[in-house]
């Protein structure tokens, strides 16, 4: 069965072909994806290596976990299923950031006991 591997702190400059290359010295490597920004096309600094075998994908992301990669300490550990789809918490909205809740017009923000001069 197929392990997925995460590959983060990937510089941009990355290619799946170096990729390819630095997880194939541990075994035989299924796939890999470089997460790519869908308005620019550019590297959003992660990927997910796929290998064949999970034994290899053991040894590879302990081998190559903090291995530096043109200047950058790479993060490389077991890839986790993505969660649910949904509203995440945080969000922009109602109750999202601070303030965010109805508006109020400027009457509510007068203090009618001040004297206005």
């Amino acid at each position: 069965m197929a392990k997925r591997i995460f590959v983060g702190n990937l510089p941009f400059s990355a290619t799946e072909d170096q990729l390819r290359a630095l997880f194939s010295a541990h075994g035989e490597v299924a796939s890999v994806n470089i997460i790519t920004d869908k308005f620019t096309n550019r590297s959003r600094g992660f990927a997910f290596v796929e290998m064949a075998v999970d034994a290899a994908a053991i040894a590879a992301i302990a081998a190559i976990n903090q291995q530096q990669l043109d200047g950058r300490a790479l993060t490389v550990n077991e890839a986790r299923e993505r969660s649910e789809g949904g509203p995440r918490p945080g969000g922009f909205g109602a109750g999202g950031r601070p303030g965010s809740g109805p508006r109020r017009g400027r009457d509510d923000k007068k203090d009618f006991n001040r004297p206005r001069w």
